[in-house]
């Protein structure tokens, strides 16, 4: 029987029930927040694959609560399989049916790692829905070629874009300068390292099994990458472009001055220590060049002690591979990225038709291991610095891990950022 003495003596306990019932409901209807990733701008190169595990890495460890999509503009050649098996949780979105819904649906968008605001187009629609985004890692503004005007002015829509931000972050100081420089007004603007120093894809068992066939031991042997000044995507049949004249008789005429220092570094390593050597690609035509340009003018000699990666990888492989290396050298950028991001010592050899990107090895505090190929006094240096590190692996990983311990400080800091905005 309910009388007025159980309504006095259940009251307590119904206020308190009550009284808990506000932060219950506000609970009830906090959403869940989505991330919008662009990202994944080509796949003929494993840096630039590394972008996106890279960045989904970062939100995975940092933003663990959130939903992420991934919007690419390529992740064929089994990219997509690749970033499915390590992301299982994370949407891919295709197609202009899946891109509309995956705009209606997130709550943010952050364009990823890459040589340029990529994807401005993209920002510029986001932009339009009053949403916010944010932009992580950037080359600015990331013009390829000669010298002239183009690499000294801005497109006003990208400093309107980036002002607009929530936080503009460069992955070179240059960059920065640049856009502080040319009315970029960002309230947040500073340094985030490229995404692909976070990138922990791995295939053992391929990295493991190419290894055995080639003689090759864990932490016996240094990686070694060539380049040319311009990637000659005309070499690439996927990408369907024609012979560029004027970039390919600069890449005639300068690929021995580059390649030739790094290969006498390859012959002093082979012959003082007891290291073997890794020809390997970062894209697709860097098999053929690292066969003609390396490996064909070693002498027999060495050549015994040199292996030859005679074809094209993925990301997921090619970090296992480097992680059992005692370090790497050459021309690119990117693989000595993956490397550092695990504690490997790279050196980085850059030019002009790089854009500034290569600054950022000494961003990270790693200068005595960039080389600036249009700098005869830096190129005298790439052969000591080979051979040091293949002589003190030991001195060489503590100065790696100098590097890594920087870049996952400000990682942390950038992270901490996107979760505030994302949050607010």
């Amino acid at each position: 029987m309910y009388t007025r003495r159980n309504f006095l003596t259940q009251t307590p306990a119904m206020l308190a029930l009550l009284a808990g019932l506000p932060s219950l409901a506000s609970s009830c209807n906090s959403k869940k927040k989505t991330i919008l990733l662009r990202s994944s701008w080509q796949t003929v190169n494993i840096g630039d694959i590394g972008h996106t595990p890279g960045v989904l890495t970062l939100l995975e460890k940092h933003i663990p609560d959130a939903d992420v999509i991934l919007w690419p503009s390529s992740v064929d050649n089994g990219v997509k399989e690749m970033l499915q098996r390590r992301f299982p949780k994370v949407k891919i979105v295709q197609g202009k049916e899946e891109v509309d819904a995956a705009i209606a649906q997130s709550d943010f968008l952050l364009h990823g790692s890459g040589p340029s605001l990529v994807a401005r187009k993209d920002v510029e629609r986001w932009a339009a829905t009053g949403k916010p985004y944010g932009i992580y890692g950037i080359t600015f503004p990331g013009y390829y070629g000669e010298p002239s005007a183009a690499t000294k002015a801005a497109f006003p829509t990208e400093v309107e874009l980036l002002t607009k931000a929530q936080f503009a972050y460069f992955r070179d100081s240059i960059s920065l300068q640049f856009a502080k420089d040319h009315g970029v007004k960002c309230p947040i603007m500073g340094f985030a390292p490229d995404g692909a120093f976070a990138v922990d894809l791995q295939n053992d068992a391929a990295a493991e099994a190419f290894m055995k066939e080639h003689g090759l031991e864990a932490g016996k042997f240094l990686c070694v990458i060539p380049r040319q000044r311009f990637t000659p995507y005309w070499e690439i049949p996927s990408k369907k472009r024609p012979l560029d004249e004027k970039k390919n008789a600069r890449n005639q005429e300068m690929r021995e001055h580059d390649n030739a220092p790094i290969r006498e570094a390859i012959v002093e390593v082979v012959r003082q220590t007891p290291m073997k050597i890794l020809i390997c690609p970062e894209d697709e035509t860097q098999v053929k060049l690292g066969k003609e340009i390396l490996y064909d003018k070693l002498p027999e000699d060495v050549k015994t002690k040199v292996v030859w990666r005679d074809r094209y990888w993925l990301t997921d492989e090619a970090v296992s591979t480097y992680r059992r290396s005692a370090g790497m050298f050459g021309l690119e950028m990117h693989s000595p990225i993956m490397c550092i991001g695990h504690g490997i010592p790279a050196m980085v050899g850059r030019f002009h038709e790089q854009t500034s990107k290569g600054v950022m090895w000494r961003d990270i505090g790693l200068g005595e291991w960039l080389f600036d190929m249009d700098n005869e006094a830096d190129v005298q240096k790439i052969l000591p610095a080979a051979l040091a590190m293949a002589k003190d692996p030991a001195a060489a990983k503590q100065l790696a891990k100098k590097g890594q311990q920087f870049v996952e400080e400000k990682q942390r800091e950038t992270m901490g950022v996107l979760k505030s905005k994302l949050n607010a």
